[in-house]
C-alpha cells in the first residue's frame, strides 16, 4: 500500500504477513462483541418464522448486546473467539499481507498500479485466503450462532472451538468444514476489493493532495472509509454466507437456494439484516486493524534500522 515507513524502508513480505495476521487479531479481540450482535441478528427469522418471539428477540445492536450479556452472561459476547482469532492469523495474513506483493506481480513490478490491477489483486488474495482457511470461518460462525439453540431448549452442538473442528469432520465429513466455501470467496473477494482498495486509494489521495501526512489520522480516515464501502457492498453475500454456514445438512441446496429461500420468506429488507452492526463491526475493524497493521510494519522497520546501526 502506498506512503513510506521510517526512512522510506520498505518492510518485507514476511513482515508484511505477521504484522497483517497480528493487526487482524487485534482487531477482533476489540471488536469481537459487535460480531456476535451481528451474526445473532442475521440468522434471526431463519428458523420457525411463525413464533413471533424469535422474530423479535434481538433489536438493534447494543440491544442485542445487551439481550446476549444479560440472558446469556458476558462471556457470550466472545463466544467463538478463539476460532475467531485462528481465522484472522490465517486471514488477514494471507489477503492482506500479500496485497502489496500481488499488486506489483499484476503491474509487472510498477509502483503506479490502476484501479483494474489493484481489484484484480484484492480478488486474488481474498480468494486465497478463503482456500486456505474456510474452517476457522465455519467453527467460529457456528460457536456464535449456538447459544440461542441452547436457550430454545436444544442442546449446544460443541463443547468448544476444538470440538467443533472435530465433530463437524466427524459428522459431515472434511468437506463440511468447507461448506459454504464458493459464497465465502464470493464475498472475500468482494471485501478485500472493498476494503484493500478502498484504503489504498483513499490514503493515497490524502497523501498525494497533502491533505494529512502519512501518520494515524491519514489511517484513520481511510480505515474508516473501507469499513463503510465494504458494509454497503457485501452485506447480502454477508448474510447468506452466514446462514449457509450456521444451516444443518439439507436445509440449502446452495447459496442461490439460500437467498431465494430467504428473498421469499422474509423479503429484500432480509439482505441488509444486521447491518449497523455490520457497519459498526466492520468500520471499527478496519479501523483498528490499519492503525495496528501500519505501526506493527513500522515497528519493525525501526527494529531493523536501529539493528543495522548497532552493527
Amino acid at each position: 500500500m502506498v506512503g513510506g515507513g521510517a526512512a522510506d524502508l520498505s518492510p518485507t513480505v514476511a513482515v508484511k504477513i505477521f504484522s497483517a495476521g497480528t493487526a487482524g487479531c487485534v482487531a477482533e479481540l476489540v471488536t469481537f462483541p459487535l460480531d456476535i450482535a451481528k451474526v445473532r441478528l442475521q440468522i434471526q427469522g431463519e428458523s420457525k418464522p411463525s413464533l413471533e418471539g424469535q422474530m423479535i428477540k434481538y433489536r438493534g445492536v447494543f440491544g442485542t448486546i445487551f439481550t446476549i450479556a444479560k440472558t446469556e452472561g458476558p462471556r457470550s459476547l466472545y463466544n467463538g473467539l478463539v476460532a475467531g482469532l485462528h481465522r484472522q492469523a490465517c486471514f488477514a495474513s494471507v489477503r492482506i499481507g500479500l496485497y502489496d506483493t500481488m499488486k506489483q506481480v499484476y503491474a509487472n513490478g510498477s509502483e503506479n498500479a490502476g484501479i483494474g490491477t489493484r481489484l484484480l489483486a484484492g480478488c486474488s488474495t481474498g480468494a486465497m485466503a478463503v482456500a486456505f482457511a474456510q474452517p476457522t470461518d465455519v467453527v467460529k460462525i457456528r460457536l456464535q450462532a449456538q447459544v440461542r439453540l441452547s436457550a430454545s431448549g436444544t442442546a449446544k452442538r460443541y463443547s468448544s472451538t476444538f470440538d467443533a473442528y472435530k465433530t463437524i469432520a466427524r459428522v459431515e465429513g472434511v468437506r463440511g468444514l468447507w461448506k459454504g466455501c464458493l459464497t465465502n470467496i464470493t464475498r472475500n473477494a468482494i471485501v478485500n476489493c472493498a476494503e484493500l482498495v478502498t484504503y489504498d486509494i483513499i490514503k493515497e489521495f490524502i497523501l498525494n493532495y497533502n491533505l494529512m501526512t502519512d501518520n494515524m489520522p491519514c489511517h484513520f480516515t481511510a480505515g474508516f472509509a473501507a469499513g463503510l464501502c465494504t458494509t454497503i457492498v457485501v452485506s447480502p453475500v454477508d448474510v447468506v454466507k452466514t446462514r449457509i454456514m450456521n444451516s444443518p445438512p439439507g436445509r440449502y441446496s446452495g447459496a442461490i437456494n439460500c437467498a431465494l429461500i430467504m428473498l421469499m420468506k422474509e423479503g429484500p429488507t432480509a439482505c441488509y439484516k444486521g447491518f449497523i452492526p455490520a457497519f459498526l463491526r466492520l468500520g471499527s475493524w478496519n479501523i483498528v486493524m490499519f492503525m495496528s497493521y501500519e505501526q506493527i510494519k513500522r515497528a519493525f522497520i525501526r527494529y531493523q534500522q536501529s539493528r543495522d546501526s548497532a552493527l
